[in-house]
């Protein structure tokens, strides 16, 4: 068994790159010339590195030479254009099937990580499940789910579909801005912190794509990857306030005022030609009264549950971040 993992050296790649190594399976990552490997590092020596892009579809046939099994989870998460979610999500996942189907059966799986926001927006009392319709309200999500149809409609080969939801742990860009507002004593109330999420910490994901790489009543399937547990964008930073051990004041920002604030970012992204999390198009997902899935059918068919508490993942992320110097 010999695995190729795309988009190694990000944030959920990495952690997914541990589990692979801890697990001793053969992997070979495919990184572009310039990938910032600060997360992976430990690891090159013991791996096969092999340079190209999904957009070069003849460094993806020399990838899969002696490959098995392959982990996409190179993704766009912020963009500047519109069209390059759509250039990775979809045509870059288009490219992974193709080169994937051009080895004539001997890629025995494709695990695919996709996103809930394919999914779309849903509530603590209707949480999102697998066989609902999708409806993404964001170019994001609406490029995962185009991503999804990708392997629905050409891919040859056994393949298993993941979709989490927002993902936290060490390492996380994402979720420092907040862990930092609380250090400078500001508890972040945005759309006055009722938003409803589901969580998922990034060493529980990765143990579910390892699990999925060769259980076999995962085939052919999609899951939703999360804790069991429901939070709230309000709760998530008092849990870290509390860890932190420091007073806060909150700073409400009502949901009205969150697009003047996604405009901004734009504007400033443009100018400095970085994309930011937040834009017009993050608006949506920003307003959106909740983001909950529902985890039962990978704990039911695969036997996979999420066993890392918020209370304990926040604890883990917090170490992280102080032991790197990020907070």
């Amino acid at each position: 068994m010999k695995v190729l993992l795309t988009g190694a050296n990000g944030f959920v790649g990495s952690h997914i790159l541990d589990k692979l190594c801890a697990r001793g399976l053969a992997t070979e990552v495919l990184l572009r010339p310039a990938s910032n490997q600060r997360f992976i590092q430990a690891h090159l020596p013991r791996l096969e590195v092999r340079v190209g892009s999904l957009s070069d579809p003849q460094s993806l046939d020399a990838a899969l030479q002696d490959v098995t099994h392959v982990i996409h989870c190179a993704g766009c998460t912020k963009a500047l254009r519109k069209s390059e979610f759509y250039e990775v999500n979809q045509a870059g996942t288009r490219n992974v099937v193709e080169a994937v189907n051009r080895q004539q059966g001997r890629i025995q799986r494709l695990v695919h990580l996709s996103s809930l926001a394919a999914g779309g927006p849903a509530s603590p009392d209707q949480p999102a499940r697998e066989n609902d319709l999708p409806h993404p309200v964001s170019e994001y999500g609406r490029s995962k789910l185009a991503g999804e149809r990708e392997l629905h409609g050409a891919c040859k080969t056994e393949y298993v579909i993941l979709r989490p939801p927002a993902v936290y742990g060490p390492r996380d860009e994402a979720f420092l801005p907040l862990f930092k507002a609380v250090k400078a004593h500001i508890l972040p109330r945005f759309g006055g912190g009722r938003q409803t999420l589901s969580l998922v910490f990034a060493e529980d994901l990765a143990e579910a794509v390892t699990t999925c790489l060769t259980h076999p009543a995962a085939a052919g399937k999609t899951f939703y990857v999360a804790s069991g547990e429901v939070t709230t964008a309000h709760a998530v930073a008092g849990e870290i306030a509390g860890q932190m051990k420091t007073w806060t004041l909150p700073l409400s920002l009502p949901t009205v005022a969150l697009w003047p604030l996604c405009c901004l970012q734009e504007t400033i992204s443009w100018l400095t030609r970085r994309p930011g999390v937040l834009s017009r198009q993050k608006y949506a997902e920003l307003r959106a009264p909740g983001w909950v899935c529902d985890p039962t059918r990978l704990r039911q068919e695969v036997g996979f549950v999420d066993g890392t508490t918020l209370k304990n993942g926040i604890a883990k992320t917090l170490a992280w971040y102080r032991q790197a110097g990020w907070l």
